[in-house]
């Protein structure tokens, strides 16, 4: 049966990277590239070289110099939309149906670096939006729907999404009440954790690595920030997922790495 695979990165900075990108769809070739933190107006979208490279369906939402998603794409998109949350207008969302299945491209806000949305305003944004999500979703879209979530979702819930999760607890990305909020954004529509679906919870898993570590490879103090989400219906059709780490040791490197997940669903 035909698959499709769909992909997502947090490319920090597309056009600073588009020849990493433009790399990547020739050796990966997902049907599907969710990007985040595109971090481009959009009228500045490299689209003429996706479109060269095979992509030619595109559903942007960029900003000058921050934030930014985008959904590129071999096949058609249909039905094409953005959402803002806390009244923001910070292209932090993309969504678009590709076969049959509707895909929500997040990049949710880290949060800054202080884990008390009280004295840190950042913070308290993060939880303001993940609750502005999960009310959205619980109220517009049914569990019974195929759907994917994607996206740059800045927590690492689970234990071994984190490098250390005892040195990880009052870090923001690991804390308790984050991980609180995504547990409940998840069940809201009983999704599924589509790369945890093939990797045990107990076993280390990482899609993010600071730039700030020497040699980030020898160090690996790493977080799962991305995921990819299905709706139950999609969960039978899951056939395979990747964290592609080798994309963290390229030149000019993102400090996210792309993940791939392939359903059996007719592209």
């Amino acid at each position: 049966m035909p698959s499709l695979t769909v992909a997502t990165w947090n490319i920090n900075s597309v056009r600073l990277r588009i020849d990493t990108v433009l790399q990547f769809l020739r050796d990966a070739a997902p049907d599907v590239l969710c990007l985040q933190e595109i971090k481009t107006e959009d009228a500045l979208f490299p689209g003429a070289a996706f479109t060269q490279a095979g992509y030619p369906h595109q559903a942007v939402r960029g900003m000058k110099a921050y934030n930014g998603v985008a959904i590129v794409s071999r096949i058609p998109l249909t039905r094409p939309h953005s959402l803002d949350w806390c009244g923001k207008t910070d292209s932090r969302h993309i969504a678009a149906e590709v076969a049959g299945v509707e895909i929500h491209n997040f990049y949710v806000p880290a949060g800054g670096d202080i884990p008390d949305p009280d004295q840190n305003e950042k913070f308290a944004h993060k939880l303001q939006f993940l609750d502005e999500v999960t009310a959205w979703f619980s109220t517009n879209r049914r569990a019974e729907t195929p759907m994917m979530l994607v996206g740059d979702l800045n927590i690492a819930p689970l234990e071994h999404d984190v490098w250390s999760h005892k040195k990880l607890l009052d870090v923001v990305s690991h804390t308790p009440i984050e991980v609180e909020r995504m547990d409940r954004w998840q069940q809201g529509l009983a999704w599924v954790d589509a790369v945890r679906h093939f990797v045990p919870d107990d076993q280390k898993l990482y899609s993010w690595w600071s730039y700030r570590a020497k040699d980030w490879d020898l160090a690996d103090k790493g977080r799962r920030l991305d995921h990819v989400w299905v709706t139950p219906p999609l969960k039978e059709k899951l056939e395979a997922a990747e964290i592609q780490r080798p994309w963290r040791g390229v030149e000019k490197a993102s400090d996210h790495v792309p993940v791939l997940v392939r359903l059996a669903v007719p592209a």
